[in-house]
């Protein structure tokens, strides 16, 4: 397979050194049951959410390990750090592991921000683990943003936001409303008035609710990638079980 950010690397950055690579960064959760995808356990059971949040962690796992540049996975918890370490293949150069520091959602992205930057990483592409639309051309519309501005957003449909990426230190992030309809726009106001310029691209969805399996379904039903392969596998198993079932049970 053609490396997702090898395309962008050779067509957009023949110049590139090491110091100016593209870093992927995967800001994910353990899956565990009875803590996965909790909106998605209130209507699956436990069993079938954490089933998910599995798949999903892995299509986020085949992009980082397709990726060209450094990849950096952050895990929620410290105590998680040698779990995420076996999360990609030993040979896979340029990993590192980062677990996020404590607080809500944006001071933690800060301070992981700061961190890696203060490591020698400069350009940055943050993504969850509950994306798994995302493509190639996807990664490649972001990387070509980033020669051109400063931040680079790409909404999820929902109001959040889907992929994040700068060239730049983040500005304070803990003020804004996280997991709300209001993020996506709260969050381009943020960089705009922190003198950052920014790219808005095609809105894309993640998966939080039961409602999201169908469209999953559809999204990947061509996708080829081994890892969608098994989670539209499964994304269909759900959807044809019929209607949702009460909080947990499976």
């Amino acid at each position: 397979m053609q490396s997702i950010n090898g395309v962008l690397s050779r067509q957009f950055y023949p110049q590139a050194t090491a110091m100016t690579e593209i870093a992927l960064v995967l800001v994910c959760k353990r899956p565990s049951s009875g803590l996965a995808k909790q909106r998605l356990a209130a209507s699956l059971g436990r069993e079938a959410a954490e089933r998910i949040a599995e798949a999903l962690l892995a299509c986020a796992l085949e992009d980082a390990d397709d990726w060209d540049g450094p990849v950096v996975i952050a895990p929620a918890h410290p105590s998680d750090h040698a779990w995420a370490d076996t999360l990609l293949p030993r040979s896979r150069p340029k990993v590192r592991i980062q677990p996020q520091a404590a607080g809500n959602l944006g001071q933690r992205l800060n301070g992981l921000d700061r961190e890696l930057r203060r490591m020698g990483l400069e350009q940055l592409v943050y993504i969850g683990s509950d994306a798994p639309a995302l493509t190639p051309v996807d990664y490649a519309a972001v990387n070509n943003a980033l020669s051109a501005h400063d931040s680079v957003l790409m909404p999820a449909e929902d109001g959040g936001v889907v992929l994040m990426a700068s060239r730049h230190e983040w500005p304070m992030l803990g003020g804004l409303p996280w997991s709300t309809a209001r993020l996506g726009t709260a969050l381009a106001d943020c960089c705009r008035a922190g003198g950052q310029s920014v790219a808005t691209l095609k809105h894309g969805f993640d998966v939080d609710e039961h409602g999201d399996l169908v469209r999953l379904a559809t999204a990947l039903r061509m996708d080829q990638r081994p890892a969608r392969r098994v989670l539209h596998a499964l994304a269909c198993d759900l959807v044809q079980q019929g209607q949702p079932r009460e909080a947990g049970h499976v």
